[in-house]
């Protein structure tokens, strides 16, 4: 990705009114975040319905400026910065129609890990939840060694989710409401720290940020979008985990809760999500890992297929079936790239191998060659 072009993204987070889905639009419209910037004269004959006041506030520099001040922020503090057609951007994240068109981040982990899931509650965790935390992602570690674990930091349920992981081995990230200027709140700082060397900590929101109320909100749509799975530990019968429980299930993605105690205060959201059948119940890291179909067991040996058998593949099925043969399991945009070929071809070559038993379809929309 071009410096312009990361640069004409953060700019296009700038335009007052645009939004995720707007900013989203006017990329796929235009064709990219740069060319909305320097064709923005043509945008009416290209984009219906754009505003006057949109096109005045394109044509202005001060959203360019400031995308350029905070590209270099990104710079000197080795900061990633992410656009939404990224290969390193998250996939599942991708999926979802309100996601950001850039992200910060800070971190050494591969954000489109094979499984990833986010642990969210209540800010008062008790020792109940607590001890479901750490109990979980010891026992999640010994099934699923190579999950990733998200949430966002906060008191309570999230940083004990963050601890749990790190105390196993497993990395995590810390979705921030704010810049990646400060850590809120600050008390969880070395937590962070730590988690720059077994995770990292991303932001859809520039330098200079406040955690606002609304901020968070925000946050939550990306912990849930770039997941497989919500996991609610404990929570109130409202509250920040509730809504990403809501978000995920928007999503179409799996949703799970702990059950507690009925006279419980923090366990009274888990209890009503499991009631309204808006989450599955489990008590065990292991009844989430064969709710998920995860196979987990490392002996478990894959039947091998002869490929060589394949006598009916297409040359340019034969071409994907040798980059997985090389690669090993990939994702759709990194064999996009690979055979440079477009998405939509990419689609129908893959459903055909996968008609024909080549290959199979993992967590993540991961490909994997049979």
């Amino acid at each position: 990705m071009t410096e312009q072009e990361i640069i004409a993204s953060i700019a296009l987070t700038q335009i007052p009114g645009v939004g995720s889905v707007g900013a989203r639009n006017l990329i796929n419209a235009v064709g990219s975040a740069e060319k909305i910037f320097s064709h923005h004269a043509e945008l009416t004959q290209i984009v219906p319905g754009i505003t006057p006041r949109m096109m005045e506030m394109l044509s202005s520099p001060q959203a360019l400026l400031r995308a350029e001040a905070e590209f270099s922020f990104a710079q000197k503090n080795k900061i990633n910065c992410i656009t939404i057609n990224d290969e390193a951007y998250p996939s599942r994240l991708r999926e979802c129609p309100d996601a950001p068109v850039a992200l910060f981040f800070k971190g050494n982990t591969d954000m489109n890990a094979l499984r990833v899931i986010n642990m969210v509650g209540t800010r008062n965790a008790t020792d109940y939840g607590q001890r479901i935390c750490r109990d979980f992602l010891a026992d999640l570690k010994a099934l699923c060694p190579d999950v990733l674990v998200v949430s966002g930091l906060a008191y309570g349920i999230d940083i004990h989710a963050h601890r749990g992981a790190l105390n196993n081995g497993l990395s995590t990230i810390g979705v921030l409401a704010h810049g990646l200027d400060r850590i809120y709140p600050s008390v969880h700082r070395k937590t962070a720290i730590d988690m720059l060397e077994n995770g990292g900590l991303l932001t859809e929101f520039l330098s200079e940020t406040n955690p606002d109320r609304q901020n968070f909100v925000k946050r939550n749509r990306i912990v849930a979008g770039m997941s497989d799975a919500t996991i609610v530990v404990e929570s109130a019968v409202k509250g920040g985990a509730l809504i990403t429980a809501d978000i995920a299930q928007s999503y179409h993605r799996d949703c799970f809760a702990f059950p507690g105690r009925v006279a419980d205060e923090f366990s009274i959201g888990c209890n009503n999500l499991i009631k309204d059948n808006k989450a599955a119940l489990i008590l065990s890291a292991e009844d989430f890992v064969k709710a998920m179909c995860w196979d987990a067991d490392s002996k478990a040996v894959p039947v091998a297929v002869q490929r060589q058998l394949f006598v009916d593949l297409t040359e340019e099925e034969q071409i994907v079936v040798d980059i997985l043969q090389e690669n090993g399991d990939s994702q759709i945009n990194s064999l996009v790239v690979e055979a440079d070929m477009p998405v939509n071809k990419m689609n129908t070559i893959l459903f055909e191998l996968e008609m024909k038993g080549v290959v199979r379809v993992l967590a993540g929309g991961m490909y994997q060659l049979l």
